[in-house]
């Protein structure tokens, strides 16, 4: 692990470290507080931290207070290092965010141990931000095709909503549906109708744009949302879409297989809620599926204000 000193003394800051060294430790040095300032700002600043108190040019708690204000996604662990003894100082430094407090001149039994305290509590911070990262992830993804799963996705759909009614601009949905996937679970088993959800789940990625956003909504449906400038045929996307899924067979254990998707689409450019443009969809899915499958159909009936059809 990285350890960065800020000790302008040039005795203490050799000492600080030879010990730090002679545990293990990489030990980043800087001789005052602008120094350690401008490291610790690096994107990979050590996170275990030996500050002196009294430097030129910024002191330690100044320092500790610049940290502090940064709230960082991985906090620092801080040890604050001085000749000041009394409590009162003790209570100062602890208040401007120091974690522990070390007076000089230091024991080197005591440094290590302190320092191995920081240790283990950055490897803990770092081991629950990983958890909860882990357990957001979960929270918001289908486990079987890693796609957003349909909370995340219709969530997203509101803030797209949302947005487009403070932009005046436009927003499209696809509802997505693999045609005949009874007949393919029926036929091959469901792991082989698994790994066909997997392999629409990846032509999804390599097809949508990075301001797109698709997910999994139960089964064998999937919606794509895309932003639209007011004005643009929305459809050229989900024809694509269509025509990749058509023309690229999926690997699965049961060979390489070729499937089809049928899409509704609906497009709104401001009023229309979530359940107007979603059932607008799910019409034009049924419109698509009645018109033969493997294709993008818009429902052509009268659709609720702010909904609009999209030009085919």
């Amino acid at each position: 692990m990285r350890v960065l000193i800020a000790e302008d003394d040039l005795t203490s800051r050799i000492a600080l470290a030879g010990v730090l060294r002679k545990n293990g430790y990489e030990v980043v040095e800087t001789v005052n507080g602008s120094e350690a300032w401008k490291a610790l700002q690096q994107p990979d600043a050590p996170r275990l931290v030996i500050l002196d108190w009294e430097m030129p040019e910024i002191d330690g708690l100044e320092v500790l207070r610049r940290i502090r204000s940064l709230h960082p996604d991985q906090p620092f662990y801080i040890i604050l290092l001085t000749s000041k003894e009394d409590k009162a100082d003790v209570i100062i430094g602890l208040d401007a965010g120091a974690n522990d407090y070390l007076v000089k001149p230091f024991n080197a039994g005591e440094l290590r141990a302190r320092v191995e305290v920081g240790r283990r509590m950055v490897e803990m911070q770092d081991a629950l931000i990983d958890t909860n990262n882990k357990l957001a992830y979960l929270a918001t993804h289908d486990p079987l095709t890693g796609m957003l799963n349909r909370r995340a996705i219709l969530d997203h759909l509101h803030k797209e909503l949302a947005r487009v009614g403070r932009q005046n601009t436009a927003l499209a949905v696809g509802m997505c549906d693999i045609d005949h996937f009874k007949h393919i679970n029926d036929t091959y088993g469901h792991q082989t109708g698994d790994e066909i959800l997997c392999g629409l789940a990846q032509i999804f990625k390599a097809e949508i744009r990075e301001y797109d956003s698709a997910g999994r909504i139960g089964g064998e449906e999937f919606l794509l949302i895309t932003p639209v400038p007011t004005g643009t045929d929305c459809m050229p996307l989900f024809e694509r879409l269509c025509q990749q899924v058509a023309g690229n067979q999926i690997v699965t254990k049961s060979g390489e297989l070729s499937i089809s998707l049928s899409i509704g689409v609906a497009c709104t450019v401001s009023g229309g809620t979530v359940d107007e443009l979603l059932e607008a969809a799910d019409k034009a899915l049924y419109q698509a599926k009645s018109e033969g499958r493997n294709r993008v159909a818009q429902h052509g009936e009268f659709l609720p204000e702010g909904v609009l059809q999209c030009v085919s």
